[in-house]
């Protein structure tokens, strides 16, 4: 998002809501800094970093009294975002859709990986949209998930309709993680990405790739509708979801199934 723009999310986020809710920050965007200074301005409680190094700004936004959560996708950079101080991590395997780890590690290799290893709450990401994947995650030691890719789909999401319906009607294998040279990212297979799969048989230069990226390919393909220029980023989990649904459904859905399957396995223990 422009400066502008996040700023109009967070007052309408703020008006809808006098809970907590946190603000995603990927660092290796432009206007960070401004991000950054609109967050603490608006009295944000928790930030949620990505793709760049957490050293850079945790320590002014913990200063100012927000939460951090940093996204990571080895134990290396598990333990060098705790070593920076942040609240917890997003522990987040290739599955995921939109900017990924270039590891390849699914997030049922990582979290038990980095379960046991971490002084600070794991939050597993990357293929979980039901009840079921987030009590697998927490069996395997998260403490929580984050779930993106069942919520993109929700009707309140400001994705266009167009790109709803094509991940609802995707099928397995329909996403791919491309563009490692610059910043990994999954994405479904459209024409644009025939465009990048053409580019890397021409043995294409960084600086090639960078070009035909371009700026804003995912507002034009995920907020515009573009389904054929836009860069249309999702999980692999796409491949289940076969509902656009409303946010509180998605939730009571989730939560119903994860309890059930909690109650069940604790009476089975006792």
């Amino acid at each position: 998002m422009y400066p502008d723009v996040l700023r109009n999310h967070i007052l309408k986020c703020q008006e809808a809501t006098d809970k907590p809710f946190g603000v995603n920050i990927p660092l290796l965007y432009p206007d960070i800094e401004e991000h950054m200074k609109t967050v603490v301005e608006l009295g944000v409680k928790i930030v949620f970093t990505s793709a760049g190094n957490p050293k850079t700004w945790t320590s002014y936004l913990k200063e100012n009294g927000i939460t951090v959560v940093h996204v990571v996708s080895s134990l290396k950079f598990a333990l060098k975002a705790q070593e920076a101080g942040v609240d917890a991590v997003v522990a987040e395997g290739f599955e995921a859709g939109g900017h990924n780890g270039r590891e390849e590690s699914t997030t049922f290799t990582l979290i038990p990986l980095l379960s046991g290893k971490l002084n600070i709450p794991l939050i597993a990401a990357g293929g979980i949209a039901s009840g079921k994947t987030w009590y697998a995650a927490e069996i395997l030691g998260a403490d929580g998930v984050q779930v993106g890719s069942r919520f993109a789909l929700a009707k309140e999401s400001s994705a266009s309709e167009a790109f709803k319906q094509t991940v609802v009607d995707l099928e397995e294998g329909g996403t791919i993680l491309t563009l490692k040279e610059l910043a990994p990212v999954r994405m479904i297979k459209n024409s644009f990405y025939s465009e990048l799969e053409a580019l890397y048989n021409q043995n294409a230069s960084v600086e090639d790739l960078k070009a035909h990226l371009g700026r804003g390919r995912a507002k034009k393909g995920i907020l515009e509708g573009d389904l054929i220029d836009g860069e249309l980023e999702i999980g692999q989990v796409s491949a289940y979801l076969e509902a656009i649904e409303p946010a509180e459904q998605i939730v009571k859905d989730m939560v119903t199934s994860y309890e059930l399957l909690s109650k069940n396995h604790f009476n089975s223990d006792n």
